[in-house]
């Protein structure tokens, strides 16, 4: 979570980790208006990274369903696909991070 302050026009101005006098407003982490507020682009733009970052997420637990089940073999992917794989599976036990639940919650 962020806290932020926001101008007359509604826009995202300040954006702080910590509460303070100025940053009342809380706002998720990964919400478009925080996203385009870091990466100074339109809400619209933002939108699309957001999605496209959650999307990512499906893919990789799809991939990770497939491989499971035999349905593919590691060694079908590309020799680049195979070490971004292995990269993002490093990020994941690091991170204690698994699949994605039915809710959207992660299991």
């Amino acid at each position: 979570m962020f806290h932020i302050k926001r101008n007359t026009a509604g826009e995202i101005v300040l954006l702080s980790r910590e509460a303070s006098g100025e940053y009342h407003e809380q706002i998720a982490a990964d919400d478009p208006e925080v996203l385009a507020f870091l990466a100074g682009q339109s809400s619209i733009k933002a939108n699309f990274l957001a999605s496209d970052l959650a999307f990512v997420r499906v893919v990789e637990d799809l991939m990770e369903v497939l491989l499971d089940k035999g349905v593919i073999s590691f060694t079908d992917l590309p020799e680049a696909a195979q070490h971004k794989v292995m990269q993002r599976k490093s990020l994941r036990a690091k991170n204690n991070v698994n699949l994605i639940g039915e809710d959207g919650g992660i299991i």
